[in-house]
């Protein structure tokens, strides 16, 4: 399987084409828009998630609500755009345009992004750069999602801490409603209560707060992903995949950082063969060995730093005249924590469907449902 992603953030849409899908597999509207509507919410979020109500339009691939085997075409179209169709426009003339962007923010991909494509009007970076774009893939990842359910695996994500203040309930499956009741994504009622002061005196103060997300998966077959060469390893493709989300700044499967400080023999975990299958007591490697899954949970946990664009800007420089200047303010989040779960969620769901594929194969959803059936078979009889 493979995708591409294609629009800007004020342009008229996002377009995402998803090739390699098995034929029948159930798809529609619904499959997909509930996932962006989750990616638009949380607390924290700014005055586009209002004019924004993101839905999804199939336009090949899909016929009577299954999958054909053709390429599959979504589109989110960018209500905004309306206000920007001047700006916007690929028609030659006009320039300089309204709303240049000139003053270039820090820690964005405004300024290496203009040395890079030797733009001045920063725009033409910003446009691409911003996490807008995660509309379009939180679309596609929604596919494989749904992929996967019909395969019997199951995700879920979560809040584990936000501006340092911490989830101090445990992560259960039991506690899912919970989690998508609550517009922080944390199960824990009194860290969501510190979260949102948090977040309140931050916007006060015109700064933004970044957090760590947790994503787990149960359900998946033994030996995703392969040890035989790098580009083959599964923890490897999942890290790049959350790394490549915006904001996104550091990645852990299990317990890295916490067993990186311990002995061997409190890391790994003890293989016992019980009623007839293997088992573990314990999942400090997070669901990872050598780079496969080993049937255990997956557990990723994803560290995003906070959002760059900033309502009391910090120093820089303006690209034309090379002068001192404050950074340029664009309509902003507070923070995107929560919504960065469901980005990530979305992002590694697509790498586990690609990895299944490339494990099973086969042209058609009953296909590969015999495949996985029979592979876990297998590993319980091994």
């Amino acid at each position: 399987m493979r995708y591409l992603t294609a629009g800007e953030s004020h342009g008229p849409q996002l377009t995402a084409i998803i090739e390699g899908l098995p034929s029948q597999l159930p798809l529609g509207k619904g499959d997909i828009d509930p996932w962006l509507r989750r990616r638009q919410g949380g607390y924290g979020r700014g005055r586009r998630m209002v004019i924004e109500t993101d839905e999804a339009e199939i336009l090949s691939g899909v016929r009577s609500g299954r999958t054909t085997g053709a390429p599959v075409t979504l589109v989110i179209a960018n209500k905004d755009h309306r206000n920007w169709t001047e700006i916007m426009s690929p028609e030659e003339g006009g320039e300089p345009r309204k709303k240049a962007l000139t003053d270039a923010r820090p820690g964005h991909a405004d300024l290496t992004g203009g040395i890079k494509y030797r733009h001045r009007d920063l725009r033409d970076v910003l446009e691409r750069a911003s996490a807008r774009e995660t509309a379009a893939r939180v679309a596609v990842g929604s596919v494989a999602l749904k992929l996967l359910s019909e395969l019997g695996v199951q995700g879920a994500n979560f809040v584990s801490s936000l501006a340092g203040i911490e989830t101090r309930q445990a992560f259960s499956w039991e506690a899912l409603d919970a989690i998508e009741d609550s517009d922080l994504r944390t199960p824990d009622a009194d860290a969501a209560g510190q979260m949102r002061e948090r977040i309140d005196q931050a916007k006060k103060d015109g700064d933004t707060l970044g957090g760590i997300l947790e994503v787990r998966f149960r359900g998946l077959p033994v030996g995703l992903g392969s040890f035989v060469h790098y580009d083959r390893k599964l923890d490897g493709r999942i890290a790049q995949a959350c790394l490549s989300v915006q904001a996104m700044k550091g990645v852990e499967i299990g317990r890295a950082f916490e067993n990186a400080m311990k002995p061997g023999s409190g890391v790994h975990d003890a293989v016992y063969y019980r009623e007839g299958s293997y088992a573990r007591d314990t999942n400090g490697a997070g669901g990872l060995e050598a780079g496969m899954t080993n049937g255990e949970e997956l557990i990723v946990r994803v560290a995003m730093k906070p959002i760059a664009t900033l309502m009391k800007p910090l120093p820089t420089v303006n690209v034309v005249t090379h002068e001192p200047s404050d950074a340029a303010r664009e309509r902003s989040d507070t923070t995107a924590v929560p919504a960065a779960g469901v980005i990530l969620q979305c992002v590694i769901g697509w790498v586990l469907a690609e990895a299944v594929l490339e494990k099973f194969g086969g042209d058609t959803l009953p296909e590969l449902q015999e495949r996985v059936a029979a592979a876990r078979t297998f590993a319980r009889e091994y």
